[in-house]
């Protein structure tokens, strides 16, 4: 049994010395107090890091296919009015969506930018004085109002009972309403007045749009937008306006859903028209993203990056004054995963901050207590100057 634990004992890497033969210096305790105070401050931030979860960032190919891309966006335009904007979406497919309404609003809003009201897309509001039929006549008593199409009606019994009516059959016609007063039923609207009683207000639109995930582009832009030999024109006739000033400020734009830690360039842009009429041009790179928090709920959104450009023709009006947002998407996917760190790489970290510090601290005070001793020794000698 002795000999077991002599040999025990001769394993020993820490040998003991005997306290009589230890040396107590200054310097010592000035580095023994340094390198604690180090120490604790590294395992402080070990600690702090062990207990937060921390965000791991991968790329790799997106092979994601038949999503669509949600975007979302709050535009304010502080000299463009409420009944004159609209929204459309258009992709490389070939799919549009013309006059968007659907889950937009707008609020009108005064020169100080005070909301005036809010409302979903329409204009005006319907007087039944004695409307004018289909067929010619005015509207008798008990008798079912249908309005006319002036010649746009995609059959014999449509109706078009309003202004909006009227001018969205000549929309998919891809005609454009030259003198809305002409139309009975802009005429019984004020269709004009409420224009008139507009001027000078802007408008803050907001809402959000669903659109194939491939690239295309969305807009918003003065007028009934419709396809006349294959390009996309906006009616701007029925304003009888020479100028649209397009100046705006995106309060916020993204696409997809919210997720922490992102940055939408964009939010909080701002942009003064100087010339009377022009188009604003927003190019973005949209680069997938999916996040992952520490519960394991997985958040598919995107990030994107942008670059912008006016264009202004002069001499006669080319451009198609409004404010474009065309938009690519990044054929790599970033994936943020939150996790936490392992309780094992945890102690290895501390263990390693211990044994480091111990390790640097003892090579400094070596130096410093043989430096003190060699400067010490010549000067007894009388040999250090």
């Amino acid at each position: 049994m002795d000999g077991l634990l002599s040999k025990l004992r001769s394993l020993d890497a820490y040998p003991k010395v005997n306290e009589d033969f230890y040396s107590r210096t200054l310097s010592g305790g000035i580095i023994t107090l340094a390198s604690s105070v180090v120490m604790l401050l590294l395992f402080v931030s070990e600690l702090r890091l062990y207990l937060h979860a921390v965000t791991e960032t991968t790329l790799r190919v997106d092979t994601s296919r038949g999503e669509t891309l949600r975007i979302n966006f709050d535009v304010t335009f502080p000299a463009l009015q409420c009944s004159i904007i609209s929204l459309d979406a258009m992709d490389i497919s070939g799919q549009e969506h013309l006059d968007v309404k659907h889950d937009i609003f707008k609020q009108r809003i005064d020169a100080h930018g005070n909301v005036i009201a809010t409302r979903q897309d329409a204009v005006g509001a319907m007087k039944m004085e004695a409307p004018l039929q289909h067929h010619g006549g005015r509207l008798e008593h008990n008798e079912t109002y249908c309005g006319s199409c002036y010649g746009a009606q995609e059959s014999d019994g449509q109706c078009c009972n309003s202004c909006e009516d009227v001018r969205e059959a000549y929309r998919k016609k891809g005609w454009g309403v030259s003198n809305p007063d002409l139309l009975d039923q802009c005429k019984r609207e004020g269709f004009l007045q409420s224009i008139k009683d507009e001027e000078g207000e802007g408008c803050n639109i907001y809402g959000f749009i669903e659109v194939n995930k491939v690239a295309g582009n969305f807009h918003f832009a003065p007028g009934k937008s419709f396809q006349q030999s294959n390009v996309h024109v906006h009616d701007l006739l029925p304003f009888q306006k020479d100028s649209f000033n397009v100046s705006h400020k995106i309060n916020r734009l993204s696409f997809g859903e919210y997720f922490p830690g992102v940055v939408n360039p964009l939010d909080g842009a701002n942009w003064v028209q100087h010339s009377s009429y022009g188009m604003y041009q927003y190019f973005i790179k949209v680069v997938p993203t999916v996040y992952t928090d520490i519960n394991e709920h997985i958040i598919l959104s995107n990030q994107f990056s942008v670059t912008e450009h006016f264009r202004s023709e002069s001499g006669r009006m080319q451009a198609l004054p409004g404010v474009f947002f065309f938009y690519d998407l990044s054929p790599i996917k970033v994936t943020f995963t939150e996790q936490h760190v392992s309780f094992l790489h945890f102690l290895t970290n501390v263990c390693a901050i211990v044994g480091g510090v111990f390790t640097v601290s003892g090579i400094i005070d070596s130096f410093v207590y043989h430096s003190q001793r060699a400067i010490k020794k010549k000067m007894e000698i009388g040999k250090f100057n």
